[in-house]
C-alpha cells in the first residue's frame, strides 16, 4: 500500500510554528492566518472558521469519544442489524469482519458509514455547525478530489509497473468476477476513504486548528492518531511499527494538503486513488485482498517488508509534493 510524505508535511517556518503553541482563549478574537504565522494560504482559515464558533476543548474531547464509539460499535451495529434482517446469527457478523470474500469486503467498506456519521453528529450537536463545514467549500472539494485522483492514478500506476520488475503478481480474482465486483468496490472505497478524511482531516484538524496556533498540534496529532488506529496486533512487531509509521506519514501529507487547499478534497482524492491501487489492483497477500485482481507474492507476516515500506513512502512523498504544488491556493 502506498502511504505518504514525512514530517515536512507540517510545513515550513518551524521556529514560528513551535513558538505558537499557546492556546487560544475562547474569548479572544481569532487572528488572521498571517497574524498567527501559519505557513499556509488563506483558504485554510476559511476552512477552519466554522470550527471557531465553539472551539472549547471539552467539546472536542466529548466529540472524539463519540466518534470512537461510532467506530467501535457503530460499524458492528450496522452489520448486526443487516444480519438480523437477513436472518443471520451474530456469528455471521464476525464472519463478515474476517473479510474472506468479495461480499465481506464490500460490507466492511460500507460499514464505514458509521465512522462518517460520528463527526457529522458531533459537529451538529456539540459545535452547532453543519456537516458541509467538515468538507470545506463544495466547489473546492469536487475540484481537488477530481484533480488529485487524475494526478495520482498514473503515478500510482507507474509505481506498480516498477514494482512488477522485481516481483511477480499472483492472480487472485478472475477478470470477470473482478469487473463485476468493481463498481461496488469503488463505491465502498469512496465511502471508506471519505469517512476517514471526514474524521481526521475534517473534524479533528479543524477543531484543533481553531483552538491552537501551531501546526505541530493540529497537523501532527491527527496524523499520529490516524497511524495508531491502524495498529494490528496479529502482525510481527517490526511490521506493526512500519504500518503505524507509514499511515501516520500519510496523515501528515493529507493534513498538509488540506491546509494548503482549504478542503478535504485533495487528501480524499489521494486516499481514494491509493486505496484503489492497494485494495483492488495488487493487494498485500493475507490482508483483506478479496476484491483485488492480484496479490503480492509475499504476505504481511514476512520479515523483509522494510524496503517495500520505504519505497512506498518515498513514492508517496513524490506524489504529495506534486499535489501540493499543483493544488495549493
Amino acid at each position: 500500500m502506498i502511504y505518504a510524505g514525512i514530517a515536512v508535511g507540517c510545513g515550513g517556518h518551524k521556529t514560528k510554528a513551535l513558538s505558537g503553541l499557546s492556546r487560544l482563549h475562547p474569548s479572544q478574537s481569532h487572528p488572521s492566518l498571517h497574524d498567527m504565522s501559519r505557513p499556509y494560504a488563506p483558504p485554510f482559515e476559511t476552512f477552519v472558521a466554522p470550527a471557531r464558533v465553539r472551539p472549547q476543548l471539552w467539546r472536542l474531547i466529548i466529540g472524539i469519544l463519540v466518534c470512537a464509539a461510532m467506530i467501535l460499535f457503530g460499524s458492528f451495529g450496522l452489520l448486526l442489524g443487516l444480519g438480523n434482517l437477513l436472518g443471520q446469527s451474530r456469528a455471521w457478523v464476525f464472519e463478515v469482519m474476517s473479510g474472506e470474500t468479495v461480499t465481506h469486503i464490500h460490507l466492511i467498506l460500507f460499514s464505514f458509514l458509521a465512522m462518517a456519521a460520528g463527526p457529522i453528529i458531533v459537529a451538529w450537536y456539540l459545535h452547532k455547525r453543519s456537516a458541509a463545514s467538515l468538507f470545506g467549500r463544495g466547489a473546492w472539494v469536487i475540484h481537488d478530489f477530481t484533480y488529485a485522483v487524475m494526478i495520482c492514478a498514473p503515478l500510482l500506476g507507474l509505481n506498480l509497473a516498477l514494482w512488477s520488475f522485481f516481483y511477480d503478481a499472483v492472480p487472485n480474482l478472475s477478470l470477470s468476477l473482478w469487473l463485476m465486483a468493481l463498481p461496488l468496490s469503488l463505491i465502498g472505497l469512496f465511502i471508506q476513504t471519505g469517512a476517514e478524511e471526514l474524521l481526521f482531516r475534517g473534524y479533528l484538524q479543524q477543531q484543533l486548528a481553531a483552538r491552537f496556533r501551531s501546526p505541530v498540534i493540529w497537523c501532527l496529532f491527527p496524523s499520529l492518531l490516524f497511524g495508531f488506529v491502524h495498529y494490528d496486533e496479529t502482525l510481527p512487531a517490526q511490521t506493526i511499527v512500519l504500518v503505524i509509521a507509514a499511515t501516520g506519514v500519510f496523515g501528515l501529507a493529507a493534513a498538509d494538503l488540506t491546509a494548503r487547499t482549504g478542503s478535504i478534497g485533495a487528501a480524499w482524492g489521494f486516499h481514494f486513488a491509493n486505496n484503489i491501487a492497494a485494495l483492488t489492483l495488487v493487494s498485500l497477500q493475507g490482508s483483506l485482498n478479496a476484491i483485488s485482481l492480484y496479490v503480492t507474492p509475499y504476505t504481511d507476516k514476512d520479515a523483509d517488508l522494510f524496503p517495500l515500506f520505504v519505497s512506498d513512502m518515498l513514492t508517496t512523498v513524490v506524489i504529495w509534493l506534486i499535489l501540493r504544488r499543483m493544488l495549493s491556493r
